[in-house]
């Protein structure tokens, strides 16, 4: 009698270890499919006449939402590759989507979509480009524009300086990039034009050091009859990058011109940020990685960290027992790059067997 309750006992606590397991499995991977995409606020509006068909207006909000995504992950010049696509190929990267708002004024349908993309299936629509998207950081730069007029012997940092006054008047959704610029202070104005005749070497730390921002970007606009020379000094990490632009026949009075150039600086500026940020997603390593099952909490933040982790491509779970939880993880990235980017998460493993072990 005592075996038989010995071992109807060992079931009970099997059936329960089961439970727990399926549990674990069902309930604490619910975006083992990977991230999104989620592009919001798109507005389209449609005048409500006789032929007016709703899925018309859908179907260009998804064509918007594609370009803007496009505009956030690719560079400039991988855009243009693929800005003309078939509707049924966005489609069928879509995940989903939301009608955040719709209305009638005056005759004229309004509505605001959110739509969310696969990533997974963008990454494949790219990759059979040839084109590697970049991952969609924001960053704040230091920017501070300055004109150097080479007829005059004048250099304009705040006052006169359609650059500076006009950087930021024109908000995009579509940009990564904010720029913070500096409050005008006559000190910085006349630091800096005592140092005219040597303005392209000059390191600009006095000027930085009031801001609590490492990163920086000073662009000097050199003037003169022929036209303009762009000077651009990216510092990134301490590193920095010079960029060469050079314009003739241009008005700086005519403020359209003036907001054509900052667009095509602020273009340049945002491919060499995503550049920095390209992901390789032809790379895709296999890591096995167990877990122990015995602490819930530490799996639940492993499974959080691994879908925040942008070069974390696709993560599941292949095999569990009463031990360990077995993960299976896709990698766009070295198993070098992997570790580190754990080891920053405080998550270290035991790498000397084929299937890791978190420890």
């Amino acid at each position: 009698m005592k075996n038989y309750h010995r071992i109807f006992f060992i079931k009970i606590l099997y059936i329960l270890f089961i439970i727990l397991s399926l549990n674990i499995f069902f309930f604490s991977t619910t975006k083992v499919v990977g991230k999104s995409f989620e592009i919001s606020n798109i507005s389209i509006s449609r005048p409500f006449e006789i032929n007016f068909n709703k899925n018309d207006v859908i179907d260009e909000g998804f064509r918007v939402s594609y370009k803007q995504l496009l505009s956030l992950i690719l560079n400039s010049s991988d855009q243009k590759k693929i800005n003309q696509v078939k509707l049924n190929e966005i489609k069928g990267m879509i995940e989903s989507f939301t009608i955040q708002e719709e209305k009638f004024i005056d005759e004229t349908y309004h509505v605001n979509l959110g739509v969310s993309f696969n990533r997974k299936k963008v990454f494949s629509f790219l990759e059979k480009k040839n084109i590697f998207p970049s991952i969609p950081k924001t960053k704040k730069f230091l920017f501070i524009p300055i004109i150097i007029d080479e007829d005059s012997k004048n250099l304009l940092l705040f006052y006169n300086n359609e650059f500076y006054k006009r950087w930021n008047s024109k908000e995009s959704n579509s940009h990564l990039i904010q720029y913070i610029l500096p409050t005008e202070d006559i000190e910085d104005v006349n630091l800096l034009k005592d140092k005219f005749d040597s303005i392209e070497k000059y390191d600009f730390k006095s000027v930085i050091s009031k801001y609590d921002l490492e990163d920086f970007i000073i662009a000097l606009i050199f003037k003169d009859e022929k036209g303009l020379r762009i000077l651009s000094k990216i510092t990134l990490n301490n590193n920095v990058i010079l960029k060469n632009q050079t314009l003739t026949d241009i008005d700086l009075n005519s403020l359209d011109e003036v907001d054509n150039i900052i667009q095509t600086l602020k273009v340049i500026y945002e491919d060499h940020w995503k550049n920095i940020n390209q992901i390789n997603t032809s790379i895709k390593l296999t890591l096995n990685i167990k877990v122990s099952n015995s602490d819930s909490l530490k799996i639940s933040r492993f499974e959080k960290v691994l879908d925040e982790i942008d070069l974390v491509y696709d993560f599941a779970i292949f095999k569990l027992n009463k031990d360990f939880v077995y993960y299976q993880i896709i990698f766009n990235g070295t198993p070098n790059i992997f570790i580190k980017k754990m080891d920053k998460l405080d998550f270290n493993f035991d790498t000397q067997n084929q299937i890791w072990i978190l420890q």
